[in-house]
């Protein structure tokens, strides 16, 4: 816990790594999110141009709903791009599929995931209705194959065991691991961006075995991702 690093390595690592050195570096402006998207192993013009994609089909979305706020697309590059792209650190390329990503919104983080590791099946769930067109609209135009938009509560989703859980704003820890439980195994890599609450987050999840700890954000030097797996409810056999 605290940013110990003990998240699982061998994905993207930007311009120092993925060691410890790489998750203390702050990304502070477009200049130097740009930078260390272009660092990362996953990075190649295909990769490029469909993040390029998703930011001119947001900007014009966002004229038609409120996916981001005007302020943080002023800096969509840090600010949603290299936030979503972080996860990327802690999850190996061979085992990262299926992924699945709750209340995917606007997109993030799960059509950043898509847009670089194309080659992962990716499950983003959302319930809302305008999101889930939007959300379909970006995938179809970035040509993602392999991206499943679900358009459901996520109580309603089909039981399904994956390799990796993401969520970003979409519930407090506890209540998000109650649902969610049900689609993890104990080698289910769960990331969870969730700001200045992370550490709170974590102290008072409570009736679960896991193995989750807070890491330090690349985009914001006042906010965590919780990172880590699941075991079983406290008295229940694994």
């Amino acid at each position: 816990r605290g940013g110990t690093g003990h998240g699982r390595g061998g994905g993207a690592g930007g311009p120092a790594g993925s060691g410890t050195a790489a998750r203390r570096m702050i990304l502070t402006d477009e200049s130097s999110a740009r930078a260390w998207l272009e660092q990362l192993p996953e990075w190649d013009a295909a990769s490029e141009t469909r993040l390029t994609k998703l930011v001119s089909l947001l900007a014009e979305e966002n004229e038609r709903q409120n996916l981001v706020s005007a302020a943080s697309f002023g800096e969509v590059w840090r600010r949603h791009i290299a936030d979503s792209a972080q996860l990327l650190v802690h999850v190996s390329r061979g085992t990262c599929s299926p992924w699945l990503d709750l209340g995917t919104g606007a997109g993030f983080p799960g059509l950043v995931i898509a847009a670089l590791r194309p080659e992962c099946e990716l499950l983003l769930v959302e319930s809302r209705k305008r999101r889930v067109e939007w959300l379909e609209r970006a995938r179809i135009a970035m040509g993602l194959d392999h991206v499943r938009v679900i358009g459901s509560r996520l109580e309603q989703v089909e039981t399904r065991k994956v390799c990796t859980i993401s969520a970003r704003a979409f519930a407090p820890l506890p209540r998000l691991v109650e649902l969610s439980a049900r689609f993890s195994t104990a080698e289910t890599v769960w990331l969870l961006p969730k700001g200045r609450s992370a550490q709170q987050e974590l102290d008072e999840l409570s009736g679960w075995a896991h193995k989750f700890h807070v890491e330090h954000s690349l985009t914001d030097p006042d906010a965590g991702l919780i990172v880590g797996t699941l075991g079983a409810r406290k008295g229940n056999k694994p």
